[in-house]
């Protein structure tokens, strides 16, 4: 199949991006769109000119790194997918597609669709973590957790923190990542101490960072490739005004 590239180029956040045009030829329908890219890129070289630069690691949609928007969809068209695991056959041939960066102030940009995202690693060092000492490994059945907790810790633990929520939402809101964060470790036992502390510290880090406010449109929850779902907000937002409460008192 043949397409079409329309990609944002930009140096860098001091210089001004421009959307740049380039044909992508007898490319297999099996291919995953970073492997596109790849082509892309190596034709690029070939050529003596600058390959297009994004970010990527382990392209077994684990490590959230492969993020861009494609024909304005974070992470492309398919649904609970992160962009490595988009394949050109969800595209058609001859078909144009623009690629850009995610959009958002807490997330600058440093070149071409690569963008900053150590806001969402600032916000977890601010609370993410279990700080009490438990030596060595305890028995996996030593601390008794209801099903249907462990199974809820474990469906917000799926956040892979690829930021796209971010890029979804109109406010460029964090509310998802951060809910799933909190979330995670303040439903299980071994969380609870610090449930209240966790609350107050990630939600003041996320507002420190310049994101913005959640109005609950859903947009973040429809383009997660994990599928975080919005009750996690509703969850996190129990524990920070619960722990308000205490606080001022």
């Amino acid at each position: 199949m043949n397409v079409q590239l329309r990609v944002w180029r930009q140096k860098n956040a001091e210089t001004e991006g421009r959307i740049e045009t380039y044909e992508a030829h007898n490319i297999n329908p099996n291919m995953s769109f970073l492997e596109m890219l790849d082509v892309v890129n190596e034709d690029l070289t070939k050529a003596g000119n600058e390959p297009i630069a994004f970010d990527h690691d382990c392209r077994e949609g684990i490590c959230g790194m492969c993020s861009c928007v494609i024909n304005g969809e974070p992470h492309g068209p398919e649904y609970k997918v992160a962009t490595c695991q988009t394949y050109m056959r969800s595209f058609e041939d001859g078909e144009t597609i623009t690629v850009e960066p995610f959009r958002a102030k807490a997330f600058p940009l440093i070149k071409d669709l690569i963008v900053d995202r150590t806001a969402f690693d600032r916000i977890v060092s601010a609370g993410g973590f279990i700080s009490a000492s438990t030596g060595s490994a305890p028995d996996g059945n030593a601390v008794p957790v209801p099903k249907q907790d462990s199974d809820l810790a474990m469906d917000a633990a799926a956040c892979i923190g690829c930021g796209a929520c971010v890029a979804a939402c109109k406010n460029a809101s964090a509310m998802l990542f951060v809910a799933a964060k909190v979330s995670h470790l303040n439903i299980l036992p071994q969380g609870k101490p610090e449930k209240a502390k966790r609350a107050l510290a990630m939600v003041e880090q996320m507002d420190k960072e310049g994101f913005g406010s959640c109005t609950v449109t859903g947009s973040c929850e429809a383009v997660c490739p994990k599928g975080i779902s919005l009750n996690f907000i509703a969850k996190m937002n129990r524990d920070y005004f619960g722990a308000m409460l205490r606080s001022s008192k």
